[in-house]
């Protein structure tokens, strides 16, 4: 499998998050540092995070 990483306005895109709720939500998986300014996050990472919304949501 490969690891892709998505920078942050893919991951806003993906999820719907606005950048405040992205950074304030302590369960959104962990960014990874590119170096002092970039950051990404592991696109199956995020997947996971946005199947797992969708699961708790049937439960409810």
């Amino acid at each position: 499998m490969t690891m892709r990483l998505i920078r942050l306005q893919e991951v806003l895109s993906k999820t719907g998050l606005s950048r405040s709720r992205l950074y304030a939500d302590s369960s959104f998986p962990q960014r990874v540092r590119l170096g002092r300014r970039g950051v990404a996050w592991v696109e199956s990472e995020v997947e996971d995070w946005i199947a797992q919304r969708i699961a708790d949501r049937e439960l409810t």
